[in-house]
């Protein structure tokens, strides 16, 4: 199943007591801070990222607690845990079975239910020729997507509904580990209002952040059954007809960005943005984790790259101090930027 315990443990795995239990935290809830988003990639976590954001720093440390006291997990240094070898033995009997990935769909994917709820519910009335009914949401863009597909459509409008089931009931039977009432019970149909996520929740006996996972994931699980074969939903693939994949960069280091495009260095860009040098740092490590081919060799030599991508790999670490000590000549935002830059490659 996909539940938090084993995602919080599979997510403690892989980074080895490298960094803090809260940088999990920020992790789910899609903190866009430049260590948040490189620990996204160089932990190889990138399918957890932003998967979680309701969840409170309360409700992630009674999780913590009860790993702790179920024993699958002990102290390694301040705010730092390890796996202990139940909580090893655990993990490798209850791997995350998820369909999750926030990094690639969590952007959209309130649009897509929007969508696909709104769908639902006009197919259905369609159906059974009802015309009287109030929209189950208000959003005006997605009473316009669906407007164009409903004309673009080839498929009759009796014949929708029927079409539309049966590419759902392809889906969910194919999925493996998935409730599909986590989803069933949120629609609205003919004469049938869909429930909340909070009275779908109490109905499955579930907590409110157990069950907001499961709905991520059985949409995720949608998105990904249909991009993979598009022909064979296809008015399902018409929930992702126009979805504009919108970049991973914040909105500063995008500004950044265009400065640099224009030729200026990241100190003059410093002083014109009045940003600290350690912002405009932060942005390169960014670009290096976010935009294909992004250039490094002018702040670091290939040498020192290739020496620093040494040490981690003999070091078994992705720890900066670690690599610092052992290699002096190379700065802090040097190592930051290659680790950012190869560090996942070697450790996949």
């Amino acid at each position: 199943m996909c539940e938090i315990e084993n995602i919080l443990l599979y997510c403690l795995k892989q980074l080895n007591g490298e960094r803090t239990i809260y940088s999990i935290y920020h992790l789910l809830n899609g903190k866009k801070s430049s260590q948040t988003l490189q620990d996204a990639h160089l932990f190889s976590l990138k399918k957890y990222f932003r998967i979680l954001e309701p969840l409170t720093r309360e409700s992630f440390d009674e999780i913590f607690n009860r790993l702790l006291e179920k024993k699958l997990i002990e102290a390694s240094g301040e705010q730092r845990y390890l796996l202990t070898s139940g909580g090893q033995d655990y993990l490798s009997n209850n791997a995350p079975t998820c369909y999750v990935n926030g990094w690639r769909y969590q952007p959209f994917t309130l649009l897509v239910w929007e969508r696909l709820s709104l769908l639902v519910q006009v197919t259905s009335n369609f159906t059974f020729q009802e015309t009287k009914y109030i929209p189950i949401q208000k959003n005006t863009e997605v009473h316009n997507w669906l407007k164009d597909f409903l004309k673009s459509s080839s498929i009759p409008k009796q014949k929708l509904g029927k079409i539309l089931f049966s590419e759902l009931v392809d889906c969910l039977e194919q999925a493996k580990d998935i409730n599909p009432a986590v989803l069933v019970f949120r629609l609205t149909g003919y004469k049938q209002i869909g429930l909340t996520s909070s009275q779908t929740a109490k109905k499955l006996n579930i907590d409110s952040i157990q069950y907001y996972l499961e709905f991520i994931n059985i949409l995720h699980c949608l998105i990904q059954f249909v991009e993979s074969a598009p022909s064979r939903f296809k008015v399902l693939s018409s929930l992702l007809v126009n979805i504009e994949q919108k970049d991973s960069l914040t909105l500063s280091s995008r500004k950044t960005w265009v400065l640099l495009n224009q030729g200026f260095t990241p100190e003059e860009i410093a002083r014109i943005r009045n940003l600290k040098a350690s912002t405009i740092e932060d942005h390169l490590v960014e670009f290096a984790l976010n935009v294909k081919d992004f250039p490094i060799n002018t702040f670091v030599e290939e040498e020192v790259q290739q020496k620093i991508l040494e040490i981690s790999r003999q070091e078994g670490t992705r720890q900066l101090k670690v690599i610092r000590n052992t290699l002096k000549t190379a700065s802090y935002f040097q190592i930051r930027l290659v680790l950012a830059k190869y560090g996942d490659r070697q450790w996949n």
